[in-house]
């Protein structure tokens, strides 16, 4: 099939190298010149695990190309894909479709008036943008064949490639009977593979996308707020996940304690889903819930530093070691880290920083930083350092060096990649997130243990 995929960012970059990978023929447009000059050049402009080699194999064998025209290669293809940005709108939390819509009146003039041409939604759009979409389509070439469809996207950054090659399922919303066989042929290898094609009306499949990200968000949530009660109940948020997450009906996956949830999904498509329900007068009051908490979490981080630090942080130096929302990507977009730092900065402290794949895009975000160019030189003269990312390679952190480096041997793991038997049988006070006391125990506690010793 030939395949056009408007917009070259992430998941444009992902899906047409996979879809280039699976034997069609791909053109991936973007209206940035210079990205596609860098794309064409061999350059990727996005820190991905294996997409490197996945780009440059398909565009050798010819499967997959970049330009900024769209006129030719929308007029040929069978399905156009717009996977374009919809950041949330600055003032009020809804999506900001201005690209959609843009890219979408662009691919209008350029759609073949003798056959049938899908229009593929891959971004992540509100329930009912796909109608918008049709109408607009209509509306500037009536007459035209066309179909609109929704296929949300459901890849981690860090393991995009094998989600999409390896997915839980595809999610297809059309009730085109042409466009659904026009889909099962875009994704006809992963078919025979049997993996699970779910067609649905365009509406649900849009609706599915956000459904997802709003509960696992609210799972993270949920594990984080176990965590501070562990920490009070002197009990082990991890022992805690296991226990529950074994439980069929829950799963472990997203039961992991940390310093809340970042990127670039889960912090906006919650804040659409919630905008969308209040205009229905449907609130989500539990997402509205999740997202207060998160916030508030990422920023008492900077809290549970000052305590390790004995309450004063005037005059001291933090090494933070990882920067991005999570590991195996370059992004900040919403990461806790730099709420984080804010807070550690109005305490009085001056941060050291280091990210194996994030510093340039950090530098962007995060002011009066010192940026160094590994874990050691920023722990170099700290008082304290925090884990805030968990990369594999603070995963095997030399203590010892550590030890003789640092002003003060603090550590504080946000990521629990340590024990605290082990860090703090190398001579470091060592602070975790939800694994036993690490503040006085509550009232009701102590009530408890002593009426049962009595």
């Amino acid at each position: 099939m030939k395949i056009a995929i408007i917009g070259s960012g992430y998941v444009g970059l992902v899906s047409g190298a996979c879809l280039a990978d699976f034997g069609h023929e791909v053109t991936c447009i973007d209206i940035n010149a210079d990205r596609i000059e860098r794309l064409k050049a061999g350059e990727i402009p996005i820190y991905e695990p294996g997409l490197e080699e996945l780009v440059a194999r398909n565009v050798r064998f010819k499967r997959l190309g970049f330009t900024t025209e769209m006129a030719e290669p929308v007029h040929e293809a069978e399905a156009v894909f717009i996977a374009v940005g919809t950041p949330s709108r600055r003032g009020d939390g809804h999506a900001d479709l201005t690209y959609v819509y843009r890219a979408v009146r662009d691919v209008a003039a350029a759609l073949n008036p003798d056959r049938l041409t899908v229009v593929v939604d891959k971004s992540t759009v509100p329930v009912g943008t796909g109608d918008e979409v049709e109408w607009i389509l209509r509306e500037e070439r009536p007459g035209v064949p066309v179909e609109v469809v929704s296929n949300p996207e459901f890849l981690r950054e860090g393991a995009a490639i094998a989600d999409f090659k390896r997915p839980d399922r595809i999610v297809v919303g059309t009730e085109d009977e042409d466009a659904r066989e026009i889909m099962r042929e875009v994704y006809r290898p992963l078919f025979l593979n049997e993996t699970p094609i779910l067609f649905t009306s365009r509406r649900t499949a849009e609706l599915i996308k956000y459904a997802g990200n709003a509960f696992l968000a609210m799972k993270i949530t949920f594990i984080n707020e176990m965590a501070d009660l562990c920490e009070r109940l002197d009990a082990d948020v991890q022992d805690v996940a296991l226990g529950i997450g074994l439980d069929g009906r829950i799963g472990k996956k997203f039961l992991h304690a940390g310093p809340g949830y970042g990127g670039s999904c889960f912090p906006k498509d919650t804040l659409a889903l919630i905008k969308t329900a209040q205009d229905c007068d449907s609130p989500m009051r539990l997402i509205e819930t999740t997202v207060a908490i998160n916030d508030q979490r990422k920023r008492a981080m900077s809290r549970k530093v000052l305590q390790a630090t004995g309450g004063d942080l005037r005059g001291k130096t933090v090494a933070v070691l990882g920067l991005t929302f999570k590991p195996n990507t370059d992004d900040m977009r919403d990461s806790p880290a730099i709420s984080l730092i804010q807070g550690l900065q109005d305490a009085g402290a001056t941060i050291r920083a280091f990210d194996p794949e994030g510093m340039d895009e950090a530098a962007k975000v995060i002011e009066d930083i010192e940026c160094c160019t590994d874990a050691y030189q920023t722990i170099t003269g700290a008082d304290v350092a925090v884990i805030v990312t968990e990369w594999d390679q603070f995963r095997a952190l030399d203590f010892e060096r550590m030890r003789k480096s640092m002003h003060e041997p603090v550590l504080v793991d946000l990521r629990n990649i340590y024990t605290r038997g082990d860090v703090e049988a190398r001579g470091f006070r060592y602070v975790d997130v939800g694994r036993g006391r690490q503040l006085p125990a509550a009232p009701m506690v102590r009530d408890n243990v002593q009426r049962l010793r009595a």
